[in-house]
């Protein structure tokens, strides 16, 4: 206890936050304060402690090997902290708090919605989509739908469906499209943020990469509904355009004489005790059954 009150919880909590993003700039933005004032914060833990928690260079911390330590213990405390907090103030009522990546709720989340509010009626489910990360403590999320490999964090996560890029596009624009070599002529459509791109589709099918797409886009939803309009081709995973595909919108003229991008899209992200809130578990098995019948193949 002596420890505990020369450590106050503000301190921690800046050590936390750094040794876990392994920049000061980091842990300032997801804390909302200075990265001074982390710095300053961390300087005054290590002389409360009489101990050096990070190596400090003029382009990156890293943690000591008691910083590491220190890291873990105090991930595990905080994380006993939540899980005590949520029994002691449970409330059944209180929604559950998702955060999720923007296309992936636009795409393939709001369109299953109703079915499970159906199945779960007594479940108030609110939602928030953005490209930032969940501050599970500081925002109260109970899960994070990200896109991409998560960020190293004392979260759970788990990898969602395996995903299948192959170009898209209308069946009227399909028609010129018999081969490959015919994208050349075409209108490209690429998303920004889309973990593989156009060039890495050209180059995993052995041919040369044009150097113009002639559309772009920062969401991968856009990028579909441009396609769906017959703007040109969009390098696309077939899990978000499921039903544009299912609907004949959109076709894979080129599923049959290419090789497709395989890969783990999007991820799964929440605390790691369970008792955060009761509905965390029927949605999370809700979700990955879903995925597990929504693949399209």
């Amino acid at each position: 206890m002596k420890l505990l009150a020369k450590a106050p919880l503000n301190l921690l909590r800046a050590f936390e936050a750094a040794g876990r993003t392994g920049a000061f700039a980091l842990a300032a933005s997801e804390l909302e304060l200075s990265p001074s004032a982390i710095s300053h914060a961390i300087r005054k833990l290590e002389n409360l402690l009489d101990v050096r928690l990070f190596q400090r260079s003029t382009r990156e911390i890293t943690l000591t090997k008691e910083g590491e330590i220190l890291l873990e213990h105090i991930q595990r405390g905080f994380n006993e902290l939540q899980q005590g907090l949520a029994l002691v103030t449970a409330d059944e009522s209180r929604p559950l708090l998702l955060h999720t990546a923007p296309s992936f709720a636009h795409q393939w989340l709001l369109p299953r919605l109703g079915k499970f509010i159906r199945e779960n009626p007594s479940i108030d489910l609110r939602l928030s989509a953005s490209t930032e990360y969940a501050r599970f403590e500081q925002d109260d999320f109970d899960l994070d739908i990200v896109y991409g490999e998560p960020r190293p964090s004392p979260y759970e996560k788990i990898p969602l469906a395996v995903e299948e890029l192959t170009p898209l596009c209308s069946p009227q624009l399909a028609e010129r499209l018999k081969k490959p070599e015919d994208l050349y002529a075409l209108t490209l459509i690429q998303c920004d943020v889309q973990l593989y791109q156009w060039k890495g589709w050209f180059e995993a099918n052995k041919m040369t990469p044009p150097n113009n797409y002639g559309l772009r886009f920062d969401r991968s939803f856009m990028a579909i509904a441009a396609a769906v309009d017959g703007l040109g081709v969009v390098l696309e995973s077939k899990l978000l355009a499921e039903r544009e595909i299912a609907s004949g919108k959109l076709v894979c003229p080129l599923v049959n004489s290419t090789s497709e991008i395989h890969y783990i899209g999007h991820y799964l992200v929440f605390p790691q005790h369970q008792h955060m809130h009761s509905a965390l578990d029927v949605f999370k098995t809700w979700l990955l059954n879903e995925l597990n019948l929504g693949k399209i193949r």
